[in-house]
């Protein structure tokens, strides 16, 4: 297992709150973070650009605050998404935000991270990348990221199509950094058996799209407790990457989810111009396999601790 040093005895469980696209704001982020999992957003939820500065400190105030008037509970880092992309006319305005308030960890997406990598590794920050593939991986490794993302089958939004037991072992044989691990971690038991598999971290979505603090509206939530796995539709057409999504919103929005035509890569644009706005995650709503194991609206700190009860009841019924 190779946990970096800055996050030993920082988490009450290993465990990242995924970032997700307009539904991770500040206030989901702190509430993560000071239940004790690293909470993370992507830049391009704080509009406009100069937003960004000030979701920052507002989170270090509140996470500061915190640490000082509860010395005696885990505060883990935050972290933030950054989509390095041609389309993503922020990147360069958003990373020197990050490098300025040296935000502790940031996430990369697409495209190999080469410049974020060395503007974080000035200041000590580390830098996870996520991935759907060995190939992807490799390219990652190579530009020397601190941890892969392992994005695998039955993910929320952009995922991967290989199983975790394939992805997570081709990776270790080539990776001595951390391994995160995504896909359907929605239990305690789950981030027990991410682990088992080799992965450092778990990595938990669509779980806190459910919540108090999610930028959610109320009727997406509610999607997200009364859905199954079998309610999940996988489909290329929304933002030209293949990607998970309720069935629900599509029929909402007048489309068979079981007959959607496929779209290319080329359609993809993280334009500052798009965003919230754009249809793919305002109308056609994210969500992975897991939802089948979700059955309630929780404040995000009641869902950490729920899944830190279960964490360690999976590990007694182990060693029982």
């Amino acid at each position: 297992m190779a946990l970096p040093k800055s996050l030993q005895d920082k988490l009450r469980i290993p465990l990242i709150g995924a970032p997700l696209f307009i539904v991770s704001g500040p206030e989901l982020v702190i509430a993560q973070c000071q239940a004790g999992i690293i909470g993370s957003f992507p830049a391009l939820n704080a509009r406009p650009q100069p937003v960004l500065g000030d979701w920052l400190k507002q989170i270090e105030t509140e996470l500061g605050e915190f640490s000082q008037s509860n010395p005696e509970q885990r505060v883990a880092p935050y972290a933030v998404n950054q989509i390095v992309h041609a389309s993503n006319d922020r990147i360069y305005a958003d990373m020197e935000t990050c490098v300025e308030h040296e935000v502790p960890i940031i996430i990369t997406s697409l495209r190999p991270p080469e410049e974020v990598v060395k503007a974080v590794h000035s200041y000590g920050g580390l830098v996870f990348h996520d991935v759907i593939s060995l190939r992807h991986a490799r390219k990652a490794i190579q530009q020397g990221v601190d941890g892969i993302i392992a994005v695998c089958a039955g993910a929320g939004g952009h995922a991967g199509p290989l199983s975790p037991f394939a992805l997570v072992k081709e990776i270790r044989q080539e990776f001595e950094g951390a391994i995160i691990l995504s896909g359907c971690i929605t239990s305690g038991s789950d981030v027990l058996a991410a682990r088992v598999m080799g992965a450092d971290l778990a990595y938990s979505g669509t779980r806190f799209i459910a919540s108090d603090e999610a930028n959610a509206v109320a009727a997406y939530k509610e999607m997200i407790v009364d859905s199954h796995a079998a309610d999940i539709a996988y489909s290329s057409l929304f933002t030209g990457i293949a990607g998970s999504y309720l069935k629900g919103s599509i029929i909402n929005a007048g489309m068979d989810p079981d007959n959607l035509p496929e779209s290319s890569g080329k359609a993809m644009s993280f334009s500052s111009a798009g965003g919230p706005d754009a249809k793919a995650w305002k109308d056609i709503w994210g969500a992975g396999q897991g939802v089948g194991d979700i059955h309630s609206i929780l404040p995000a700190r009641e869902i950490v601790l729920q899944l830190e009860q279960e964490y360690k009841a999976a590990i007694g019924a182990l060693v029982a």
